[in-house]
């Protein structure tokens, strides 16, 4: 969800501007003000709940929060794309969701984002201890680079007496007693009851068929990876059991999608001994490719849910926008849809592009998912991928009637209903949706949900995982039709000139580390475009960050589709580590006569 920012220079004189939203969460009510701050090393985190590369950079942060703790203030600054996110409950509940353990700032009016000329989700700003922007990055992965800065910083003001150590200004909300908190997703167990993957307790939850009684919980609770007859999990999600002969050979019933530690884990649900079964638990930073692999040896990115489907589980990896197969028997797996472009383009698999899949689910001849980004339902047959509701990354809304008319606002969840349609997990609407192939037809089954994340079919009942409200409730199978709203994210989009287009990627290593070469070429670009009649020439991947474009005079504009890595190491230190360097954008762009024929983006290490 990035679009193009340039660094601000570091040796800028740039006061920082003052912090100014709704209401501030984590102070114990308490409004910040810069002042406040002063003495201490302060980073902006503009983030929204819907962006799983946000979420990705909450995670990156949490070692840099703690090992700074005494010098180092995080702010995160709430600053929505869906109207959904708009509401301050919607921000009350994502802090306590995703565990966000420092002081948070509700801007819905997105004041303090256009302060900070933010464009892109996650976009990272640092303040010195004397109040002054030093940088600004768009994008994840920043995490060494911000420690390196961080220890700069600490000796500079260290030295000018200008830094003041001591704890920041955060205050923990009181915890809530629920069986449930923020459950993710459910399935029905074969004797039936429910299990559900009580996601902000890093635990697996199994409830009588009423969805209230508690049976055993599978899991320590603690936020963790280890694997045996206590295990541990991440904000795990989605959840598949394998048919029987299947488990049999695999030993274990049951894939999770443990979703922030980039795994997929295997649960014998006879004593709940979990094993580790897919994902090295690194972040996926690295080459698309659609061979098969060992298992255990690939990255994995914030899997979100699984589903079994033509003899192998499908994977919704909704952190670089793809659809993975694994196979429990060969203990293999690979990328099965999907080249980590984040828009929506259908057609022949692999090369379709896809924005953060977080629901999957089969009907024995397709496989169906929800596509949050785009606000659209999908699905695969014959290794095609269609569009059956859903127009685009930045179009949402509820409404009902056609589907190509019809409007979701965030989908994370689905299921197949007995005769054949589908039942969607509208999260942003707080609605049960549903799609009826047979007629192209899309209606409304429930409203005043509470973020509903899943939907399950079971003992002839629809059931639904309301999040927010941290339970599961049933509703009836009785369709209305909607009229509703329609919305439009509104993106400032560049001027450029028909013909040719000169376009650079700049890339600089951070202090200490150089590119590498060791496993090949060190940097990549891949550039798309929709439409695609947009670039006439330019299109397609490359190893060099510069490259001729030609952009279409009888094409009034759209969007320049660029995803960009680099590869760098460690210089004169012991024991270098590499680090790869990967930032996507999508750039809204008008092509007017006369406009400029150059456009630099930034890949900031």
């Amino acid at each position: 969800m990035t679009a193009a920012v340039s660094p601000t220079p570091r040796q800028a004189r740039v006061r920082a501007a003052e912090l100014t939203g709704r209401g501030w969460l984590n102070t114990g009510g308490k409004a910040l003000t810069l002042a406040d701050l002063r003495g201490k090393i302060v980073l902006l985190d503009f983030w929204t709940t819907c962006c799983v590369n946000c979420l990705h950079v909450l995670d990156e942060l949490r070692p840099l929060e703690h090992e700074y703790a005494d010098v180092l203030v995080i702010v995160g600054v709430h600053s929505p794309k869906f109207e959904h996110e708009r509401a301050a409950a919607t921000v009350t509940a994502a802090v306590e969701r995703y565990d966000v353990t420092h002081p948070v700032l509700d801007d819905p009016d997105l004041t303090t984002w256009g302060q900070y000329a933010a464009r892109a989700w996650p976009t990272l700003s640092v303040i010195d201890p004397e109040g002054y922007l030093v940088a600004s990055m768009a994008g994840e992965g920043h995490a060494e680079g911000l420690r390196r800065m961080v220890e700069e910083l600490i000796a500079v003001h260290e030295a000018k007496g200008t830094l003041h150590r001591g704890y920041g200004p955060y205050v923990p909300p009181a915890p809530a007693a629920t069986t449930l908190r923020y459950p993710g997703k459910a399935i029905a167990l074969p004797e039936g009851r429910l299990l559900v993957s009580d996601s902000s307790r890093h635990r697996l939850v199994e409830l009588e068929a009423d969805g209230e009684t508690l049976v055993r919980v599978i899991g320590t609770g603690e936020r963790g990876r280890a694997d045996g007859d206590a295990p541990e999990f991440s904000e795990p999600a989605g959840m598949a059991l394998l048919p029987p002969h299947v488990a049999e050979i695999a030993g274990y019933d049951l894939v999770v999608a443990d979703t922030v530690n980039h795994l997929l884990r295997g649960v014998r649900l006879s004593d709940g001994h979990t094993t580790t079964v897919a994902g090295t638990g690194r972040q996926w930073r690295g080459e698309v490719d659609f061979a098969a692999h060992d298992a255990l040896a690939v990255d994995l990115s914030s899997p979100w849910d699984v589903a079994w489907f033509g003899e192998r589980v499908v994977v919704a990896m909704a952190g670089i926008h793809q659809l993975w197969w694994y196979d429990p028997v060969k203990r293999t797996a690979g990328v099965w849809a999907g080249t980590t472009v984040e828009s929506l383009k259908d057609g022949p698999l692999p090369d379709v592009f896809l924005s953060q899949p977080s629901g999957v689910a089969s009907d024995g001849a397709r496989l169906w998912f929800a596509d949050s980004e785009t606000s659209a339902l999908r699905y695969v047959e014959d290794d095609v991928m269609h569009t059956a509701v859903g127009q685009g990354l930045f179009d949402f809304g509820h409404v009902d009637g056609k589907a190509a008319d019809a409007l979701l606002q965030h989908p994370l969840g689905l299921c197949v209903l007995p005769d054949g349609s589908i039942a969607i997990a509208d999260t942003y609407n707080g609605a049960v949706r549903r799609y009826d192939p047979a007629t192209g037809e899309v209606s409304t089954v429930a409203r005043d949900l509470a973020e509903p994340s899943d939907v399950l079919f079971a003992d002839g009942r629809l059931l639904v995982v309301e999040s927010a409200a941290h339970r599961i409730v049933a509703v009836p199978l009785e369709s209305s039709v909607v009229a509703g709203e329609r919305h439009q994210v509104k993106r400032e989009a560049m001027d450029l000139a028909p013909g040719e287009l000169a376009f650079t990627v700049v890339y600089e290593p951070p202090p200490g580390q150089k590119l590498d070469d060791s496993f090949g070429p060190p940097t990549r670009l891949e550039v798309t475009a929709d439409p695609p009649e947009l670039l006439l020439d330019g299109t397609g991947v490359g190893t060099d960050l510069t490259r001729r474009l030609v952009l279409n005079p009888d094409v009034p504009g759209g969007v320049l589709q660029v995803v960009a890595q680099a590869a760098s190491c460690d210089v004169d230190v012991e024991n270098a580590a590499c680090h790869l360097t990967r930032q996507d954008w999508g750039v809204p762009v008008r092509v007017v006569d006369g406009a400029v024929r150059e456009l630099s983006l930034i890949l900031r290490g």
